[in-house]
């Protein structure tokens, strides 16, 4: 005769959900290379690129901006806040400073938009300058904006076309204010 079947074993289940294994570990990455230095201002590092939108990037130093109508007098009322938030920060501004701003703000308003923003950070005793027209220009910048700045006494000066619109910049040398200046400025503000 036959032989009765018998039931398979039952087997356990597995755990559910299913264990995964643990991801492999990755090894220690190296530490980043040290920024690369200007060849044109020993010490200072080489300006960074614009963020991901286009934007100026400012890191690691004091700095602000201004967002101002392109109209004719955008010009002087640029070179007085950048005159005036130096002063704030304790550098007396050099001679040079009001007709340099001037120059960098006229050549964004002369590109037609619709505003102008001016940005202003100090570093190490040296002040960035850096006007965006927000607007493409329609002509190439002349050489006569950048040979006219050199002859206003600016350390560097650089001007580039960016998805933003037009960028001019300069780099200008700063005095630190004496007691008697930060004293007249303080007593001004007060009054």
């Amino acid at each position: 005769m036959d032989k009765p079947v018998e039931p398979e074993e039952i087997k356990p289940r597995p755990d559910y959900p299913p264990k995964t294994p643990p991801p492999p570990k990755k090894p220690p990455s190296p530490p980043p290379p040290d920024p690369p230095r200007s060849d044109l201002l020993p010490g200072l590092p080489v300006p960074q690129r614009a963020g991901r939108a286009g934007h100026p990037v400012m890191k690691n130093r004091r700095g602000t901006s201004w967002m101002l109508e392109s109209a004719a007098w955008t010009p002087a009322k640029a070179a007085r806040q950048v005159t005036a938030q130096l002063a704030d920060w304790g550098f007396t501004a050099p001679g040079t400073l009001e007709a340099v701003v001037q120059l960098l703000t006229g050549s964004v308003v002369a590109d037609g938009g619709r505003r102008v923003s001016i940005h202003l950070s100090e570093q190490d005793r040296m002040a960035l300058v850096l006007c965006l027209s927000h607007q493409q220009a329609q002509a190439p910048e002349t050489p006569e904006v950048l040979t006219a700045l050199r002859d206003l006494g600016t350390a560097s000066c650089g001007t580039e076309m960016t998805a933003e619109g037009r960028q001019v910049w300069a780099l200008v040398p700063l005095q630190a204010a004496t007691a008697a200046q930060s004293g007249t400025r303080a007593s001004a503000v007060s009054d």
